[in-house]
Order: structure tokens, then sequence, then C-alpha cells
């Protein structure tokens, strides 16, 4: 075998065995050495060379970017999933007629859909979902992404916040536990604005929560601003502390009749 070939996947081995045992500080620093190694091999995107050992390249190269998007959920690290997820996307898009199919490339590519549903980049979304065959659409990992998009257009957030509970990989509950975080968030911006106040029950019911102890630690640590008394959630502090816009009406009125008369004289 190559010697960097060989050197490689002793690293690999290496990382690994610390993955395992969930050293993940150990696990980020040989991933960048791994990173590093990898620059040797010229049958790597985005050169393509057909080297003796491309194929071998090719795949290790392609598990040690899905080891690294794992390790990116896995410490909470968005940007780094990003990252990885864009070095990776190549073996999944050039090389599919060299390799075989990776078990990893559905639930890796249902774990990108579901970042980009909790950053709120639905265009970008779309735009991925657009790239899939229909063979992907179909694989629960992917379907489980795009249920979730529909249920999050339409306001059905109690089936966002009830998929936690039946996600196709365990990977997903960081994305899941953040995304319900958002919806949460998103209802609780809306309960303040439309309510003085609501009792503990209503309050936990319409925020999702299961106990009243979960609404508690919820407002304790999201919300230190709404009063708890007499057995309800009062919004009141929260809206005076809220800064309040003023619209420069005249401002605008002038702009709007500047362009008119503008729009005249081209005319």
């Amino acid at each position: 075998m190559d010697p960097k070939l060989t050197e490689v996947s002793q690293f690999f081995e290496r990382f690994k065995a610390a993955f395992v045992r969930h050293d993940f500080d150990t696990c980020s620093r040989l991933l960048s050495q791994l990173k590093v190694l990898l620059t040797q091999f010229r049958s790597l995107p985005p050169l393509f060379e057909g080297t003796p050992n491309a194929i071998h390249e090719l795949s290790l190269a392609r598990d040690i970017y899905e080891h690294a998007v794992i390790l990116s959920v896995k410490i909470e690290d968005q940007d780094a999933f990003e990252r990885d997820f864009f070095q990776l996307k190549p073996y999944y898009t050039d090389v599919g007629n060299i390799l075989p199919p990776s078990p990893q490339e559905y639930p890796i590519l249902g774990l990108n859909l579901l970042r980009l549903l909790v950053q709120n980049r639905i265009a970008e979304f779309h735009t991925e979902l657009e790239l899939l065959s229909s063979t992907a659409l179909e694989n629960p990992c992917i379907k489980h992404a795009v249920e979730l998009e529909q249920s999050f257009m339409e306001g059905a957030y109690n089936r966002v916040l009830s998929a936690r509970q039946k996600v196709p990989h365990e990977t997903y509950v960081y994305f899941m536990d953040l995304l319900a975080k958002t919806v949460r968030d998103e209802i609780a911006g809306c309960s303040e604005k439309a309510y003085d106040y609501l009792s503990i029950n209503d309050a936990r019911q319409m925020l999702l929560f299961s106990s009243d102890q979960e609404l508690l630690e919820y407002i304790k640590e999201d919300h230190p601003e709404w009063e708890m008394k007499n057995s309800s959630v009062f919004f009141q502090k929260a809206k005076e502390s809220a800064p309040c816009k003023e619209i420069p009406s005249l401002q605008l009125i002038n702009q709007t009749l500047s362009y008119a008369r503008e729009l005249e004289r081209i005319v």
C-alpha cells in the first residue's frame, strides 16, 4: 500500500477510536491533521486525477468527511458542520459513478436540510431539495426534513415538536432541539403581543410543554421579564420594556412624492 495512504488510514483509525470513546477534543485535533494529509492525494476534488489508488483514496476521504460532519453535530458547531458538509458534498455529487453508495449519504443530506430549516434559510432548503433525486426524496431521512418544513410553514407547531420523538437518526436530536426552541420563541413572542397575561395552564398548553416545571424553567432561562403571580404569567412588563419604534410618516410621504415627480419627468 502507498505510504501516504497507510499514514492517513492509521490517523483515521486513531480518530475513530477517539470518536467511540467520545474524546471529541482529540477527534478535532486529529481531524485537522487528516485534512492536511488528504491534500496529498491528487485523486480527490477538485483535481479528480486517475491515480492507481484513486478509488481507495476517494472512499477513505469520503469516510473521513462523513465522520467530520457527525463530529460537528456532537460538538454542536454549526459553522464546522457547514464547512465539512460542503467538503463532503462533491463525494456524493461528482463521484457517484466511481464509488458505491454510502449508507451515511441520506442521513447526512437530511441533516443538512434540517440545519437550513433551523437557520430559517428556506430558499436554500428548497434549492438543496431540487438537487435530490426522486429516490432520495423517498428516503425517511429526507422525508422527515420535508414534512418538518411543511408543518413549520403551516404553523402546525405541535407536529414540529412531536417529530422529535420519531427522528430517523440519533444525530437529528441536536437540530430538533434547536428547532423546538425556535418554535417556542415564536409562540412566546406572539403570546406577549396578543395577551396581557395567561394562566399557567394555558401558557403551558400554548408553549407545548408537558409539565408546569418545564414551563417555569423556560421562563426563568429565556423570559425573566415575564412575571409569575396568582398562578398566571403576566407579559405587561415585557411589553413596557419593548422599544416603541416611531414611523417617520412625513419623511416617507415626501420621498414618495419625490419619486412620483421624478417618474413623471421620465415619462
